[in-house]
């Protein structure tokens, strides 16, 4: 409703709509609301879950079918269950049994288990107890190992054998011949004191000289040679100390070593 002025200037009413006009505009707004309104669909009732009671109803007959053929003819008495508590200590014996009383099914065959493959010593039947105490004799589980001091089988910063070391090589080949299977590795080692001349020009050269001449002696003397290999180490795998002499002695040494390796049979 708006007011307007009189010609004295005094605000007058003005008059109210006329109800008619309204009734139009009700009848527009409602048509346009018909028409963009939509009324939204009811959910309708879905039934998934009878999906899954067929499901179990399936699983279910098809157990009842499993049951019944397992349980043999209609006239076959069961068996009646043991009174005595049955003992744990053989399962796989009494599910084997079990398996074996359903008709129309193989039993499944019980397997043991087999005995580990027993290891034997290299050492064992070799006369080791015909040795000297030059020999010093040390084994384990794969390799038996003879360990000889340089002091007596060669002279000092030489490669040559001494009178003295042929008796205990001559000893030692009856021993290294007991298994011809077994592989003769001959290690050469020396101390950590510093060698330089025409010949050695250090002693990587000294303790695979010195390897090399027992190789050659213990061939020439009866063992075959395809059984051998000879090497060096030179300090580089002492026994004790560098610096103590009683050690570097110790250090100075030749080892036999008898591995568990087969060996080509020798050429005729």
């Amino acid at each position: 409703m708006s007011a307007t002025l009189s010609a004295d200037g005094t605000p007058t009413p003005a008059a109210p709509m006329a109800p008619a006009l309204a009734q139009p505009r009700a009848k527009a707004a409602g048509r346009r609301f018909r028409r963009w309104h939509l009324d939204t669909p009811a959910p309708a009732e879905e039934e998934g879950w009878l999906l899954t009671y067929l499901d179990v109803i399936t699983l279910m007959l098809v157990m009842m079918v499993v049951m019944l053929s397992l349980a043999g003819p209609p006239d076959q008495q069961p068996t009646p269950a043991p009174t005595a508590p049955v003992a744990l200590a053989a399962p796989t014996t009494a599910a084997a049994s079990a398996v074996s009383q359903v008709p129309g099914m193989i039993p499944l065959p019980v397997l043991k288990p087999e005995a580990a493959p027993r290891q034997e010593s290299p050492a064992q039947g070799l006369p080791q107890h015909s040795l000297g105490k030059e020999v010093e004799v040390t084994e384990d589980a794969n390799a038996m190992r003879f360990r000889l001091s340089s002091e007596f089988l060669f002279v000092p910063g030489g490669a040559e054998l001494t009178q003295a070391g042929y008796p205990v090589l001559d000893e030692l080949i009856p021993v290294l011949n007991a298994d011809p299977t077994l592989r003769l590795v001959i290690e050469g080692h020396t101390d950590n004191t510093p060698i330089q001349n025409a010949r050695f020009p250090s002693n990587w050269e000294l303790s695979t000289s010195r390897a090399a001449a027992v190789a050659r002696y213990l061939a020439e003397h009866g063992v075959a040679p395809q059984r051998i290999q000879a090497t060096g180490f030179a300090d580089t795998r002492p026994l004790g100390g560098k610096d103590n002499p009683v050690d570097r002695q110790a250090n100075r040494r030749v080892d036999l070593v008898m591995e568990k390796a087969q060996v080509a049979p020798a050429q005729r």
